[in-house]
């Protein structure tokens, strides 16, 4: 999966991924007036995302739909959660759900099977959302990662693993020192190393990804460093603070080994004085290009 991914990035020459995780309260006044229902609610967001999604489709290689924000509004929500995540893959990205999920191997396997694999009833095989990666937590260790790992290679799908998270307060766990001097991050990522070490495709990266945020770029050098091999979904680009220039070291030498999240900034972008006078499609397919170079100039800085 991986490897089809750095191809999108390649033919698309963006590493931007959108964010599709759409509060009800980022949407127009006109398609949020009339709602009074968690239905209502939920279908004017799947309105939303589609037209967003046609507006980026060939232009970004992947978006990323966080599942809380449609669980809120119950199975009309996870109705428009499956919607958002068939949409995508009809416009043909790499749909990303994010959820975060895991538990102990059995329930694991459940959720791998929801997210990566089949369900099975009486011998018939159904998915139950068409995403190829999913975004999990490996605090529970490797009988947690298995079942996912396994449907990773069954069904040519990945995961990305929490490994430095861009909120403020990550580092109270994230950064705390074990008595050799390795931070927990550190470890964290040596064991995802280990993990994606036998699905590396022909361009050099894992199947199974990190998740490491745009807010800690120190960080994110020491753990390019220690995984080479691991594509980083990098979520926290803009709003919450991440700067093009940070970004770099989240690279390799050749400018990939990335893809960069942002939700706010393209959802909401119609709200910004810069792109005043475009619709919310507009806007968001022109923040989308503004972020491209952003980034592009920041990798090419790197270089001089």
């Amino acid at each position: 999966m991986t490897d089809l991914l750095i191809e999108k990035i390649q033919k698309t020459q963006n590493p931007v991924c959108v964010g599709l995780d759409t509060s009800f309260e980022y949407l127009p006044e006109e398609m949020r007036k009339n709602c009074r229902t968690f239905s209502d609610a939920a279908k004017a967001i799947a309105e939303f995302n589609h037209a967003i999604i046609d507006a980026v489709k060939g232009l970004v290689p992947a978006v990323k739909v966080q599942a809380a924000y449609y669980e809120m509004y119950g199975a009309a929500g996870m109705e428009a959660f499956e919607a958002t995540l068939t949409a995508a893959k009809e416009a043909g990205l790499i749909v990303i759900a994010d959820a975060k999920r895991n538990d102990i191997g059995s329930t694991a396997a459940c959720y791998s099977a929801a997210f990566l694999g089949e369900t099975d009833i009486n011998g018939l095989k159904f998915r139950a959302f068409p995403s190829d990666y999913l975004t999990v937590n490996g605090y529970l260790g490797i009988d947690g990662i298995e079942p996912f790992l396994a449907d990773c290679k069954k069904h040519g799908k990945g995961i990305f693993v929490l490994v430095k998270t861009s909120n403020p307060s990550s580092g109270q766990l994230q950064n705390r020192r074990f008595e050799n001097g390795e931070a927990l991050f550190e470890a964290v990522g040596a064991l995802v190393k280990g993990w994606g070490s036998g699905s590396v495709g022909k361009y050099g990266y894992s199947d199974v990804g990190a998740v490491v945020g745009a807010t800690h770029p120190q960080e994110a050098a020491v753990l390019r460093k220690l995984m080479p091999r691991t594509l980083f979904l990098i979520p926290g680009y803009g709003a919450q603070g991440g700067k093009a220039d940070d970004l770099a070291v989240y690279f390799d030498p050749q400018g990939n080994g990335g893809i960069v999240n942002n939700s706010r900034g393209i959802l909401c972008a119609y709200k910004f004085e810069k792109y005043k006078g475009l619709d919310f499609a507009q806007a968001a397919r022109a923040a989308v290009i503004d972020m491209r170079e952003d980034i592009a100039g920041a990798l090419a800085r790197r270089k001089i």
